[in-house]
């Protein structure tokens, strides 16, 4: 049985020093990782780190009291063997009834009772309480004299009397006159000088029955018995422990199988130690076909020298490689790899940590596509957008609607492809103002352009300052391209409306194809207000000019033409307005 508990104690406390040292390594893998997702705008799995360092904690402390419980069991065996009635088993309960009815019948008693120190009150608790037909008593049939249990628990000195009610000590007892009790006989349970619980036993029909025989035998008995129970304490204590460690074990597999990243472990000379799922899902391999074998075995990617570089070095490096796999074609990976180290900060391998960029790079690709055709604050604020659902809100925003050049004026008997070319050069001028202001373009349609100012995905409190900012900016780039065309600067060709008020703005079409717009009389009114304005006009409404008033005086070359009132389609009251033109440079 030594041999047995010794290699359980040898295979659990290595195995528990070799998660610990798995835990420490992991732990300074995943917070490399952590900066380099924060670096990307994600995160580690919420409580990654934190149920590490919990694991770890709890481990240490397991281990610390299994070899404690190991070198307690191992100690007190070697102090002496019970009898083999009551060695027979390491069940506490077992234990403490054989205990019990092996003092009764030592002794001859009539009743015996166990009493144990209860470890966190001291205070001695019935534990066994045996009859001599070997029932268990029930506790209104306890009867005993506490005076002698509470004497011999305090000093630890074996009572006995051959009648009670005769002895001086203790005939003035009222438990003894009460029951009539007689022969007594009552001995601690000792272990290492500290008195853990006493045994008792009476004979209420004879007198006489304890000797000094008896006494020597029941304490001889008792001091066994004392080890005995403390031994199946202790193995009961040193089971649970064990059932911890097996629930950390399985909680440390649980972390593993639910970490994101590919995770592989080699030992010194390179062999696989650990590999999770996902590292088997991402690298297509199986984990019974890796474990025990050189890692450039199951994946030739990383060479042996590779890993002796940083096992010598005691460095982490970390990549972005494109590699072929086989069964999955040419994967986007980030490796990371880190020594791996033990207690002691010895390097006893590497850890390998693999990220699957694939699917990232993938949209990240098709992002930088979309990012050609929409705004950057529009793919910015995707999600925001989504989750408008095919609903509106209202709120106030000020629109800008522009007329680049009409096509009636464009360079007669262009071919379509020049012809596009040379419009998309003046909308690029009139997007790029709007979006440098914080504008998002709604849409273009032809020669025109619908651009918002305060939506959900571009807010601001000065949106009107900015769309009349976003006009002028246009103003002054499109007299410099007309001098870069060889146009006439004098002769402008843009024509621009702004007005600000409530507007509802949210996704409209279906579940498959969606677009996010503004609608309302507010957006109308601002393209009555281009379709109003001259060539080279801004005409903005009363609602913008008030917002920006304070702008408007202290602004240079700018020029107010007119101000009037206009009718406009699908309105009965007129509109107030107002004419600006910018001035050359």
């Amino acid at each position: 049985m030594s041999e047995v508990t010794s290699t359980i104690r040898t295979s659990e406390t290595l195995e528990l020093q070799r998660l610990i040292r798995l835990i420490d390594s992991l732990e300074g893998q995943f917070r490399q990782q952590r900066a380099i997702l924060q670096r990307r705008g994600m995160s580690l799995p919420p409580g990654t780190l934190s149920n590490l360092q919990k694991a770890r904690t709890e481990l240490e402390a397991a281990l610390q009291d299994y070899e404690e419980a190991a070198r307690e069991v191992n100690r007190l065996r070697e102090l002496g063997r019970m009898a083999e009635l009551i060695n027979s088993t390491l069940d506490l309960n077992d234990v403490l009834n054989e205990v019990m009815d092996t003092v009764i019948a030592l002794t001859r008693a009539e009743r015996g009772y166990l009493m144990l120190r209860n470890p966190q009150t001291g205070e001695l608790e019935f534990t066994v309480a045996r009859n001599i037909e070997h029932r268990t008593l029930l506790e209104n049939e306890f009867i005993i004299s506490r005076t002698i249990v509470t004497e011999v628990a305090r000093s630890g000195v074996p009572i006995v009397t051959t009648d009670a009610g005769a002895d001086e000590r203790f005939d003035a007892q009222q438990s003894i006159v009460r029951h009539g009790l007689r022969s007594i006989i009552c001995v601690p349970l000792l272990l290492k000088e500290t008195v853990t619980g006493v045994v008792y036993a009476d004979n209420r029909i004879k007198s006489g029955v304890f000797a000094e025989q008896e006494l020597q035998l029941l304490q001889n008995f008792a001091n066994q018995a004392a080890v005995a129970i403390e031994n199946a304490r202790l193995y009961e204590a040193l089971r649970a422990n064990l059932a911890d460690i097996t629930a950390m074990r399985n909680l440390l597999a649980n972390v593993f199988d639910s970490i994101a990243s590919g995770v592989i472990t080699t030992d010194a000379e390179g062999r696989v130690t650990v590999i999770n799922p996902a590292a088997c899902r991402t690298l297509n391999l199986e984990a019974a076909e890796c474990l025990g074998k050189p890692l450039w075995e199951v994946w030739d990617f990383i060479p042996p020298e590779t890993l002796e570089a940083i096992r010598e070095a005691g460095i982490s490096e970390s990549v972005e490689v494109e590699c072929e796999v086989a069964g999955k074609g040419t994967l986007n990976l980030n490796i990371s790899l880190s020594p791996l180290r033990n207690a002691n900060a010895a390097i006893e391998g590497v850890v390998i940590v693999v990220d699957d960029l694939t699917e990232q790079k993938r949209r990240e690709r098709q992002l930088n596509t979309v990012r050609k055709y929409l705004t950057p604050a529009m793919v910015d604020n995707i999600r925001s957008i989504e989750a408008l659902g095919l609903g509106g809100e209202r709120r106030t925003i000020t629109a800008l609607f522009v007329d680049v050049r009409d096509f009636k004026r464009h360079p007669l008997h262009l071919p379509p492809r020049e012809l596009m070319a040379y419009l998309n050069r003046y909308l690029t001028v009139a997007a790029d103002a709007i979006t440098q202001q914080n504008g998002i373009i709604d849409k273009y349609m032809a020669n025109e352009i619908l651009g918002l100012f305060n939506t959900q995905l571009n807010p601001s409190s000065d949106h009107a300052q900015r769309a009349f900012l976003a006009a002028l900016e246009m103003a002054d780039a499109f007299r410099a391209l007309y001098a870069q065309l060889g146009e006439r600067v004098a002769a402008p060709y843009f024509r621009i409306g702004i007005n600000t008020g409530i507007a509802t703005l949210g996704n409209v079409g279906s579940a498959t194809r969606r677009e996010f717009t503004a609608v309302g009389d507010s957006v109308n009114a601002a393209h009555r207000l281009l379709e109003n304005a001259q060539d080279g006009e801004i005409v903005i409404s009363e609602a913008t000019y008030q917002a920006c008033a304070k702008l408007l005086e202290h602004m240079p070359r700018l020029t107010l033409r007119a101000t009037e009132e206009i009718f406009v389609k699908n309105r009965r009251e007129p509109m107030h307005i107002y004419r600006f033109c910018r001035e050359d440079a």
